[in-house]
């Protein structure tokens, strides 16, 4: 919620305050006047003085605004009376006609005390300079072309004096106007003025021969009035489509943060020339609501309305019915209403429905014109309306970065912080500069996960790991954060808690995790395992915590269901570093193996590809998670090796495919450490020549990670490996920080959308919204779009109508050692001809 504003109000200077432009124009107007109107005073036709003014007042009334923040400068075809003055009149009773009609003008327009006698005193400026030229050059008779001339230059002094004063008053009452005002002032002035001119002086010289002329004169001069009239709307219209053009570009420059969603209501605030605007978003993600306003000067940014679901205006603007913005002004208000404008202190308001990225309603509110005349009309609900769009495409765009951030710091099950989150916070906790920082870390593991996703399958155990995650956060602590890690496993840090304050921390969510819950429609039980570790006695750094929590993790299974680290339990990972050590035995010996999981053409079925994954069977310790034996062989430098053995097993499997006239791709996944390896292109580069495997069924698979790695993009590596004349595909696309823009600066040719996006597609609105958009700015890049984890027919139907290009996932198939893929696609497959141009033929998944 916004602060309310500060009472105290800034001192002006003397010379910005309202009455200083009065002043300023009475000051020129004596300055002027007293010369040129001293010693000509005559007795003068009452009745032509008078009908001279009425020709003031309805060409005043015709006018054309220059609105200039809180000030309007209205400018009319008043020369014509002006010029009629002169001649028949003189200097001193035309300024005597034109302040007089004026001064009727202002009765009924809602000026200000300081503009009316501002105004005022530059009418009485106009006619004493007309008067001055005029006397200075002197005239002859109306039929002298010399008369004309004069009288043109005139008008021309009168116009280009009104532009300077007017631009003197803006200059004092809110500070230097653009370039851009001046020609804008000046030109109705040189255009009108020269014209008017004429048109009096042809009424003058065809009245004096027939005086009755002036009935067919006048409709003459109705006509050009009603031209200006026309002039002025024209020129309003394309103002205002200029503006809403300036709009949108200045929309497209706004960062997709908290302060460009303020330069956002700003950039509307200033279009409309408004005294406040407002916009409120629902919440979103792990946002609550928000309401950003903007306003002129320094009153403050709070006021009622926006925030209130039950306000009057905001339900009228998020009516569906309504068929755009909705417009309340006090003059017309019914009880309700003034009510509503009362709450703003406004006397107008414009509202708008925001459409967000997760379909809900948000509130645009657009309060009170700055101008002193003019008001919002329908043009201004118009130019609201095409700045909507931009709008809701701006929020938009800003609310998917922030989901594809959040879903990078989230896991996309549970909504909870994931383990990156987690290492940032505790980061961020331990970083303090405070050494005594205490803080407890727990590691929790749901101890029959793995058995319930073996009997029930994963939907199970997805439903498992919800309930076990909403029992965690129920009972942790409030100033605790509840994380999941991976598999079933999650963690809880507790700030400012001590070692044993933590041990009894995590024995206490033990027992109260430690209950039955309905899953798959069955009664299982929640089988929790705690490891503790704290700071600073265990570390003071998330690695080192994170690691020694995880040890103590593994000791839990033995010790009752809660252990604490103690270096003791470092024995524990002598698996590790026997892991460690049997690496290269273990592929000497064949223990570590290839898996192979198709991957299909949306449109076609063809099998194109084949995602190669790996597998190690140990003898003592069992089947070993990648996660386990990868990372491991990358923090001991034997991560090439691990590689070089995969990519060894892939193309030995792609050329049997070629020996059978069948061209199908393999894809690898390649280490962010493999890049920084100098002879990494040169070993890829050699299996393709000893396997005789062209380049073009080689997919190596990149992590986002990789991506935005400052070394790997500012070396050539990518570039080398993309020119053997591999695909380059981005793995896991949407779970780092890296941006579109950023993939154009790389040889990358596909995307592959993360499971996580497409497991939930079926269900979730903004999953699917997610991977559209993904798919929809990955197509205008040029890259292919791979999405994993298709497990049903509606996400595989949702995808194809997006337009995804693959499909990999369980609906397809499940990953296959060798023999099992050859038995799938016999089963499974049709061979395609090659097509014309092609070399092999192809496989394709038969319905």
């Amino acid at each position: 919620m916004a602060e309310l504003p500060d009472a105290r109000t800034p001192r002006v200077p003397l010379f910005r305050r309202p009455w200083a432009p009065a002043v300023l124009a009475t000051a020129v107007a004596v300055a002027v006047g007293v010369p040129t109107f001293a010693g000509s005073a005559t007795r003068p036709d009452v009745v032509l003085v008078v009908l001279l003014a009425l020709a003031f007042v309805v060409t005043t009334l015709s006018t054309m605004d220059v609105e200039f923040r809180r000030q309007t400068y209205v400018f009319s075809p008043v020369e014509f009376p002006l010029v009629i003055g002169l001649v028949e009149v003189g200097g001193l009773w035309t300024a005597v006609a034109r302040v007089l009609a004026l001064a009727i003008v202002i009765l009924r327009q809602p000026y200000a005390r300081p503009k009316s006698a501002f105004n005022l005193a530059l009418a009485l400026v106009e006619v004493a300079v007309a008067s001055a030229v005029v006397q200075f050059l002197s005239l002859t008779s109306v039929a002298d072309p010399v008369t004309w001339a004069v009288l043109v230059l005139a008008v021309v002094a009168v116009g280009v004096v009104d532009v300077l004063m007017v631009g003197a008053a803006i200059a004092l009452v809110e500070g230097r106007p653009p370039n851009s005002f001046w020609l804008g002032a000046l030109a109705p002035s040189l255009v009108v003025g020269p014209l008017c001119v004429a048109i009096a002086v042809v009424a003058l010289l065809v009245t004096d021969e027939h005086p009755s002329a002036w009935f067919l004169l006048g409709p003459v001069l109705a006509g050009v009035l009603l031209v200006f009239r026309q002039s002025a709307t024209a020129v309003r219209e394309r103002r205002s489509v200029q503006s809403v053009h300036d709009f949108a570009r200045r929309v497209e420059a706004v960062a997709p943060d908290e302060g460009g969603t303020r330069e956002l209501v700003r950039a509307v605030r200033e279009l409309l020339n408004a005294d406040r605007v407002a916009l409120w978003l629902p919440p979103y993600l792990d946002e609550g609501p928000r309401l950003v306003v903007d306003r002129a000067g320094d009153e403050g940014d709070w006021y009622a309305g926006p925030s209130d679901p039950d306000d009057l205006v905001r339900r009228l603007a998020v009516d569906q019915d309504n068929g755009g913005p909705v417009l309340l002004r006090a003059a017309k208000a019914n009880a309700e209403e003034r009510e509503a404008l009362q709450r703003r202190a406004a006397q107008e308001v414009l509202g708008a429905p925001i459409v967000t990225a997760a379909g809900e309603y948000g509130y645009l509110e657009v309060c009170d014109r700055q101008s002193d005349v003019v008001s919002f009309e329908s043009g201004d609900r118009a130019a609201l309306d095409s700045m909507l769009t931009h709008v809701n495409a701006a929020i938009r765009q800003q609310q998917l970065l922030t989901r594809i951030r959040y879903d990078a710091d989230h896991d996309g099950l549970t909504g909870l912080p994931n383990r990156h989150r987690l290492a940032t916070e505790i980061e961020t906790l331990l970083g303090s500069g405070d050494a005594e920082q205490r803080a407890g870390l727990v590691f929790a593991s749901l101890d029959n996960y793995s058995e319930v996703t073996d009997t029930l399958g994963h939907a199970a155990s997805d439903e498992l790991l919800l309930v076990t995650a909403g029992l965690l956060r129920e009972h942790a602590p409030p100033a605790a954060l509840v994380a999941r890690m991976e598999g079933g496993q999650f963690a809880v840090l507790l700030p400012g808690l001590s070692l044993p304050a933590t041990e009894r921390a995590a024995r206490r969510l033990r027992d109260a995790a430690a209950t039955r819950a309905r899953v798959a429609g069955l009664d299982l039980d929640v089988l929790l395992t705690f490891g503790v570790a704290a700071a600073p006695v265990h570390g003071v750094d998330p690695g080192t915590l994170m690691q020694r929590a995880d040890v103590a993790l593994l000791a839990g299974h033995s010790s009752g269901g809660v252990a604490s680290y103690h270096p003791v339990l470092d024995q524990q990972s002598l698996r590790r570093l026997q892991l460690g050590t049997e690496l290269e035995s273990a592929m000497a010996e064949k223990q570590i193996t290839v898996v192979f999981q198709p991957i299909v053409d949306t449109r076609t079925s063809d099998i194109v590809s084949v995602e190669t994954l790996v597998r190690w069977a140990h003898p003592r310790y069992g089947n070993v998670p990648p996660d386990d034996f990868i990372g491991l062989a990358e923090q001991i430098g034997r991560i090439g090796a691990v590689t070089d053995y995969v990519l060894d097993l892939a193309l030995e499997r792609c050329r049997k495919w070629l020996d059978q006239d069948i061209a199908l791709s393999v894809a690898v996944n390649l280490s962010a450490r493999c890049l920084a390896e100098p002879d990494l292109v040169d070993r890829v580069r050699g299996a393709l020549r000893h396997h005789g495997v062209p380049g073009s069924l080689l997919t190596l698979e990149l992590t986002e990670g990789i991506v935005v790695d400052d070394s790997v993009r500012n070396s050539t590596v990518l570039a080398d490996l993309h020119s053997l004349g591999l695909r380059l595909s981005m793995d896991d696309f949407g779970t780092g920080y890296s941006s579109l823009s950023q993939l154009r600066q790389l040889p990358i040719d596909e995307l592959k959308i993360d499971k996580s996006f497409v497991l939930g597609m079926s269900t979730s609105q903004s999953e699917s919204f997610i991977a559209r958009s993904i798919v929809e700015l990955a197509h205008n890049l040029g890259l292919r779009v791979v999405a994993e984890g298709v497990e049903d027919e509606v996400t595989r139907d949702l995808l194809a109508e997006m337009g995804c290009d693959k499909l990999q996932g369980f609906l397809v198939s499940r990953p296959l050692p060798d023999d099992r893929l050859e038995n799938w696609l016999l089963a499974r497959t049709g061979v395609r001809s090659a097509t014309p141009g092609a070399p092999h033929r192809r496989l394709f998944v038969r319905s």
